[in-house]
This record gives structure tokens, sequence and C-alpha cells, in this order.
């Protein structure tokens, strides 16, 4: 049991060594891409702690979704965050798992350029929608009466640059419509319908997606329509910006271009094999049939005894 164990410890480990020597050259080559990515999240978090300093607040506007759906109130309001953080977290797990199980069909790095180039393009469309109207904000936080609804001017550009991002997130008003949280669970979604390999998860990831948009309006942390707008807008320009990105490469056909020769003698298929999914022995396992043979005086071989008797 303990010499199974070290094997496939072993297995594992040169398995993530090979992962994260394609997936450092591939980060070398796409850098850019992935800070100019971060560096727009930073961007949006401002702009939506921005809206917060004109969010006026007023009386609740009719909506239909909170006509219909019971209002969970202020100590069930975790429930919707609870949903949000454990499709978050599944996804950005499972964008890793390149480095440790053997079928994969990503690479870490490019995956994660083109999902922030999805994130990218709504959240530009947002920040232009919720400045453009500001609607008052139906959270708890956000309602007449509240310290937390308005915000008090800052007192410099730096305290406004250095902001809580934590507090912004839980606690932000006037950046309603489309809601972020959608942005976030459908890119992440049609993320893994397109490069996921499993049915079941795909299936649950879509409910999960679906009870998340009805916990929002109930938690009363969005109008209806914040919800309805992130449905067709999200999907859309998911559409429309994976049709302009380059398609990933084949992990089973174009791994080999990364992979450098070892200085212990490896060749290139047995990183190629562990980069693949594909573990086995290096060693040519097909069965060989044994021939015995000799040599006669004229210099021809005869094989098997029948033939050295004239069978």
């Amino acid at each position: 049991m303990s010499l199974y164990i070290g094997r496939e410890a072993s297995k594992l480990w040169k398995r993530i060594c090979a992962e994260t020597t394609a997936e450092i050259k591939l980060l070398a080559e796409n850098w850019k891409y992935l800070l100019g990515g971060l560096i727009c999240q930073y961007i949006h978090g401002l702009a939506a702690r921005g809206v917060h300093y004109i969010h006026r607040p007023g009386p609740t506007l009719q909506d239909v979704g909170f006509l219909l759906l019971p209002e969970l109130g202020q100590d069930k309001a975790y429930i919707s965050e609870t949903v949000f953080t454990s499709i978050f977290l599944s996804f950005v797990f499972w964008t890793f798992h390149p480095f440790i199980l053997k079928s994969k069909k990503i690479y870490t790095v490019l995956i994660w350029c083109r999902v922030l180039a999805f994130l990218v393009a709504c959240q530009f469309l947002r920040i232009i929608t919720f400045y453009s109207t500001q609607l008052p904000g139906p959270n708890y936080h956000c309602r007449e009466g509240s310290k937390l609804a308005t915000l008090p001017r800052p007192d410099s550009i730096v305290e406004f640059l250095f902001m809580n991002f934590s507090q912004g997130m839980l606690y932000g008003c006037g950046d309603l419509i489309f809601s972020s949280h959608m942005i976030f669970s459908l890119v992440f979604v049609r993320t893994y319908q397109k490069y996921g390999t499993r049915r079941l998860i795909k299936q649950c990831a879509w409910l999960a997606v679906i009870a998340q948009s009805f916990l929002i309006v109930a938690s009363r942390k969005h109008y209806t329509v914040d919800v309805v707008v992130a449905w067709y807008t999200v999907n859309l320009v998911v559409f429309f910006v994976d049709r302009k990105l380059p398609e990933l490469p084949d992990r089973s056909g174009s791994a080999g271009f990364l992979i450098p020769l070892t200085k212990d003698n490896k060749t290139r298929d047995e990183n190629l094999k562990l980069l693949n999914g594909n573990s086995g022995d290096l060693a040519d396992k097909r069965p060989r049939t044994q021939i015995s043979g000799k040599i006669t005086e004229d210099g021809n071989t005869v094989h098997g005894e029948g033939l050295m008797n004239g069978g």
C-alpha cells in the first residue's frame, strides 16, 4: 500500500511540475492581458464606489419580483451570497484542475485571459448603465434613514483610490443595472458549459444561477430589472466576444511546443503524457513473440523447429 501511495505521489508531483512549466511559458506570453483584466476589475470597483457618492435614497420602486417573491429579510440575506460564493470558488478551483487531475482540456492562463475579456466587456457596459440613471437602492442599507445610504465626500483622492473593496461589495448603493453578481456567475457558468466535461455539473451550475437570480431579488439586493438585463446582456456579450477571440489550443495535440527537454534525459514524450493525462510507463508494453533462429552456411536464417525440419 505504501509503495502504491509513493508511486502515485511521484506521478502527481511530476504532473504538477510539467503543468507549471507549461503555464509559466504561457504566463510570460500573456501576462499583459491578465494584468489589464485585473486593472479593469479595480476600475470597475472604483466606478461602483463613485456612484455611491451620488446615490440618493428614496422610496423603493414598484417591482414585480418584489410582489411575487417573499422577502427573505436581513437575517437571511446571507443565503444569496452563499450561493454566489459557491459558484465563484467552484469555478476558480476548476480552472486550476490541470495541475492535479489527469483529464484536462484547458490551460489555466488561457482560460483566465478569456474569462477576463468577458468580464471587462460586461463591466464596461454596466458602468455606462448605472451612471446614466441612479435608482434608489432597494437594499436595506440603501434605504432612507440608513447611515450607509450616502457616503461623505472623500477628503482626498488617495482616500478614494485606496477604498475598502470588501465594504464596497457588501454595502454599495447605486450600482444597480445590471447585477455584478449575475455577470460573474453567468460568465463562469457559460465558460464551464463550453470547456467543462461533466454534464451533471453543468446542469447543477445552471440551476444554481437560476436559484441565485431569485435569491437576489428576494434579498432585495437588486430590482428584478437588474437581473433580467444581466441575463440577456451577459449572454450576448459572451457570445459575440467569444467569436472574436482565438480558440483555445487542443491539449491532446498542441502541448508539445510548451515542454522543454529536462536535464535528467527524460524525453519530450514523457512530459507530454503527464500534461495530457497519460501517466503510463514509457516502455513499449506491446506483446512480443520470441523467435529462435539459426544461421545456415549460405547466410540464410531458418526460424523454428518446423522450418529446420523442412515443415
